[in-house]
């Protein structure tokens, strides 16, 4: 199906996307492209030299999340392999569509536009995943949709038994984390930053105005100015991967 690229989404309320913006860029190191859309509600980081893959959108309603745009070489081959794995449409335009996972998780398909460099690690962090927080009814069918889906990349057990990454080919700058809740509620997702030293991160990230909610182990969950949820997690930014004997 070819998929050559991928873009984070983070989706957060229009009214504060100012604040996320700056917040965003400080925090990878990037400057922000003029607003695009009919209210100007689309904005990408950019950093120079490389591709972008971080992407912010002004949502009018709900506290927003995060989604996955997946550059694809064919559009409707792809959404046809969606829908064959139980996916829905969600919405049709020119040239690229909204999908939804069978428990309704939101994600886009676009051409592919040549992206080929992937930006830098900032901070000694890279924002470099998507996490997908899914009911227990509906995670082993999430499972086999996404791996089905991301035709060519590997799903692995995670590190706790709730976890499967789904890692991409070498080059792409964004792995996709499946997270069995312990609890019923609808799907949702939020982005995961790959962090060298998550304690210096969460210092760096405070200090630009985020709010530390909650530590574990090998992550932090943080809330930026807007509320958005999003998480520092122990691994590699190179590679993305755990460091030896975690």
């Amino acid at each position: 199906m070819g998929i050559r690229w991928a873009y984070v989404f983070v989706d957060r309320p229009v009214a504060r996307l100012g604040a996320v913006r700056e917040f965003w860029t400080a925090a990878t190191g990037t400057r922000p492209s003029e607003p695009r859309g009919d209210h100007g509600e689309f904005v990408t980081l950019l950093a120079d030299g490389t591709d972008a893959c971080v992407k912010l959108q002004g949502v009018g309603e709900g506290g927003g999340g995060a989604h996955l745009d997946l550059c694809v070489d064919d559009v409707p081959e792809f959404t046809a392999s969606a829908l064959r794995l139980g996916g829905e449409v969600a919405a049709r335009h020119e040239g690229w569509a909204a999908l939804r996972s069978p428990a309704g998780q939101l994600f886009c398909a676009v051409p592919w536009q040549g992206e080929s460099v992937r930006p830098p690690v900032v901070h000694g962090t890279r924002l470099d995943q998507v996490c997908l927080d899914i009911p227990p009814s509906a995670y082993d069918r999430e499972v086999a949709f996404w791996e089905g889906l991301l035709d060519g990349w590997q799903g692995t057990a995670g590190a706790l038994p709730e976890f499967r990454v789904i890692r991409p080919p070498a080059g792409l700058p964004v792995r996709v984390l499946l997270q069995r809740l312990g609890e019923e509620r609808p799907i949702s997702a939020h982005p995961d930053l790959a962090c060298a030293d998550i304690g210096a991160a969460r210092a760096l990230h405070e200090g630009l105005g985020a709010v530390c909610v909650s530590g574990f182990a090998h992550w932090t969950v943080m809330r930026d100015p807007a509320g958005g949820t999003y998480c520092l997690t122990g691994r590699d930014p190179e590679t993305g991967g755990l460091p030896s004997g975690a």
